[in-house]
């Protein structure tokens, strides 16, 4: 259970990373379609292996992402803000869900046609019951090429064989408690 719950807190997490379009400062470009390559290397968590996925998509899919997580993270996070910079783009939030509460600053770098790289570093803190932690999330992503003749845009190929689609993202939320156990 714990592995299960580790791998969609990343997928979930990986939403922060991905092309978005609601109101902020500034929008994120959408990514060229097809296979995208994602290796995450988490510092400061022995809870969350490093993990390489793939991910098909399309321009259509990446716009929908944006759709689907805007109410989501509108609902979780009381501040979301990307500002363009000079060599990309920085993005600092606060957000909470089942009884954390997670601050990140990320740095984006690259383009969204061959590859990019998103460094991200957040503090969590779980209340009175557990020590704050503090992380640091590298994800390098690089375009393959076409998808592959089994896969549709949306899905995610995790680590192990698992395979999902980020279109279900309603399954995903209700997937998350409400509180962490004690």
């Amino acid at each position: 259970m714990t592995r299960q719950f580790a791998l969609l807190g990343a997928a979930l997490g990986l939403a922060v990373w991905l092309p978005a379009n609601d109101a902020r400062a500034v929008d994120l470009p959408v990514r060229k379609a097809g296979l995208w390559e994602m290796k995450v290397v988490r510092a400061g968590s022995t809870a969350v292996p490093d993990m390489t996925m793939q991910h098909c998509t399309d321009e259509t899919t990446d716009k929908e992402m944006s759709t689907s997580f805007s109410p989501m993270s509108k609902e979780v996070c009381s501040k979301q803000d990307i500002q363009k910079t000079a060599t990309g783009y920085v993005s600092d939030s606060v957000c909470g869900f089942a009884g954390v509460s997670i601050t990140s600053h990320a740095e984006i770098v690259g383009d969204f046609n061959s590859a990019y790289t998103v460094t991200s570093t957040s503090h969590s803190d779980r209340g009175a019951n557990a020590a704050p932690r503090d992380t640091t999330t590298k994800v390098e992503a690089k375009w393959l090429g076409v998808c592959k003749s089994d896969q549709k845009p949306g899905d995610i190929m995790m680590p192990g064989g698992m395979k999902m689609n980020i279109k279900d993202m309603q399954k995903l939320k209700d997937m998350i408690p409400k509180q962490l156990p004690k």
